[in-house]
């Protein structure tokens, strides 16, 4: 898409990307309506940063030696979303004030031995991390591509000010940039800027768009460099794009939305900006229109949304870039989804504890502080609506709304990115609140991205709602692959069928498991009929706590699970959350409700 425009126009002329208005403008910078929050926020993050968290040897080898990746990476992102607070205080106020604590953290950040996470200290993909950093050939990963915009924005915004009082800081910052993140991505390949047919995910938007930002606020006069970074990123965002379907739907699902979907729009605004009239027909695109919509489809109410994979429920409030975007490709829905959340919030800046790496990325809040006000105007006077059933063939997910209800049904494979192996399953939601859930992901660790993931409990089918097959000796579970898909696919109204038996591999014994779902406003019909001539196991995970009362399973006062078939039997049993990233989503208590029977079963949830 975007290589064929610009063959067209090869020899354009690069222009100037402006983040936004110079320091020196300061009727734009005191007319903010955050101006008052993001001096609040600088105050708190200069106290925290009187004491630096450290990066010692010993806590990157921490990853090597136990496998934790959190640790390193608490240190790592809290001194770069102090950085951005401490920036973006001193930018509101302009008084030199904040200068300090701001020279020590970007010295600091300069002094690191790599910006790339020890989880990502590797050159080939999908193989085993280094011990150690090579610091003449710097990775250029997620966050060493953060941090090279991150600075290049401080460079931008604060340059002048910083050189004036720390001189020679500002030439440091630039020097690290270049050496750790421009260089290498204009001279070696790294396996997320793409090759040909090999698959891509949210690295590469996330990644490009970062080198654009450095390069843009770094190299503005050299038009040899832009129209090198332009061709670049045109090619890695098509390696990108071409791995979505028309439909727009992001296989990584909601909680990715804003490092794929959000990362493409800043990167398609940049090469814009850079090559003026090459790309501007790609926000004509439907597809492009797609990927944007995708995520108000995903949303249920309030902050709960359709997860599936590595997912959590709670995906994050919509904000500046999801209103922008739907600004971009005209499209009300998102905008409004975007403008309701931010002007619900108070403090739109406020970091919460789902993802560490939250509030790292400094023009993300350049953006917000200078969208705002026009978005909490829009909010006055918009109007949501829900959104119609949607059919997601890319991935095979349905969603349906009936009264109440809110229904995710998810055929396709268990090779998604974040793979989780739920082909099949079912997530219902009533009133808003969760009814059936799938229950996400805990947080990362050396074995999440590595051949013993699905020993992970959170990854397994018996962990979704999903049937089990039980033999002589043997369980079966479903298997992780591409191969392992569902079959005969029959998106319905209100609903999806499907048989889930390939999913589940070479299973003697099994020939179909044929699944039929439906959604209407009495409730969600399930219907199971399988040829296994054994024992099957339907789990049904729950946030509310199940008790069968007459045949019938009651999930708190939210609603019942009424099963009729061939049954075997009900069992129940609460399952402890001591993880931190699920403890952000659910609370210390769990349920897995196991409906036992032959043959076939009706479930009829209300």
């Amino acid at each position: 898409m975007l290589t064929e425009l610009l063959a067209a126009r090869p020899d354009f002329t690069p222009g100037r990307w402006v983040p936004c208005p110079p320091l020196r403008d300061r009727a734009a910078w005191d007319a903010l309506p955050g101006f008052d929050r993001w001096l609040y926020g600088g105050g708190e993050a200069a106290r925290a940063a009187k004491q630096l968290p450290p990066l010692p040897l010993h806590l990157w080898l921490d990853f090597t030696a136990t496998g934790n990746r959190a640790r390193y990476e608490h240190a790592y992102f809290a001194r770069r979303r102090l950085l951005c607070r401490l920036a973006m205080a001193e930018c509101m106020g302009a008084t030199g004030e904040y200068l300090a604590p701001i020279a020590d953290l970007a010295w600091a950040i300069c002094e690191e031995s790599a910006w790339q996470l020890p989880a990502h200290n590797s050159y080939i993909r999908d193989t085993p991390q280094l011990p150690l950093p090579d610091t003449t050939r710097p990775v250029v990963d997620l966050f060493a591509a953060e941090t090279g915009a991150l600075l290049a924005m401080l460079h931008y915004l604060l340059g002048h000010a910083l050189d004036a009082a720390y001189h020679g800081l500002d030439a440091r910052l630039t020097r690290e940039v270049e050496r750790r993140v421009l260089r290498p991505w204009g001279s070696a390949h790294f396996w997320w800027m793409g090759n040909g047919d090999e698959p891509m995910c949210n690295w590469t938007t996330w990644c490009t768009q970062n080198c654009l930002i450095a390069t843009a606020l770094l190299h503005p006069g050299s038009p040899r460099r832009i129209r090198a970074a332009v061709q670049q990123a045109a090619y890695s965002v098509d390696c990108f794009l071409k791995d979505y379907g028309d439909d727009g739907a992001c296989s990584e699902g909601a909680q990715y939305y804003r490092h794929a979907a959000l990362t493409l729009y800043n990167a398609l605004e940049l090469l814009c900006a850079l090559a003026p009239g090459v790309f501007d027909a790609v926000w004509q695109q439907p597809k492009i229109r797609n990927m944007a919509e995708y995520i108000a489809q995903m949303h249920v109410a309030g902050p709960y949304y359709l997860n599936f994979a590595d997912c959590s429920p709670l995906a994050g409030a919509r904000g500046a870039r999801e209103y922008l975007f739907g600004k971009r490709v005209g499209s009300a829905p998102l905008m409004a989804l975007a403008a309701a959340d931010l002007a619900a919030d108070e403090d739109p800046d406020r970091i919460t504890a789902a993802d560490d790496s939250e509030g790292i990325n400094l023009f993300y809040m350049v953006q917000t502080a200078f969208a705002e006000g026009e978005i909490r105007a829009y909010a006055r006077g918009a109007h949501t609506e829900a959104p119609a059933d949607a059919w997601y063939p890319s991935v095979g997910l349905r969603v349906v709304r009936a009264g109440a209800y809110t229904a995710g049904l998810k055929a396709g494979n268990n090779a998604d990115s974040h793979n989780h192996n739920d082909t099949g399953s079912v997530t219902l939601y009533k009133d808003g609140r969760p009814l059936l859930i799938d229950v996400g992901v805990e947080t990362y660790s050396k074995k999440t991205f590595s051949p013993q993931r699905y020993e992970i409990w959170t990854m397994q089918s018996c962990w979704h709602n999903l049937p089990q097959f039980v033999g002589e000796g043997c369980v079966y579970d479903e298997h992780d692959g591409a191969p392992y898909a569902a079959r005969d696919v029959q998106p319905l109204p209100g609903g999806l069928a499907m048989d889930l038996a390939p999913a589940y591999g070479d299973v003697p014994g099994l020939g179909y498991y044929r699944r039929t779902a439906r959604l209407t406003g009495a409730g969600l019909t399930i219907e199971d009929e399988t040829d296994w001539p054994g024992e099957v196991r339907l789990t049904l995970m729950s946030e509310q706590p199940p008790a069968v009362q007459g045949g019938a399973v009651r999930f708190g006062a939210l609603g019942e699970v009424q099963p009729t078939g061939q049954l075997l039997g009900i069992e129940t049993e609460a399952v402890p959350v001591t993880d931190a990233r699920l403890r952000t989503a659910w609370p210390d208590t769990l349920y897995r409700t196991v409906v036992r029977f032959t043959g076939q079963l009706q479930l009829t949830v209300r």
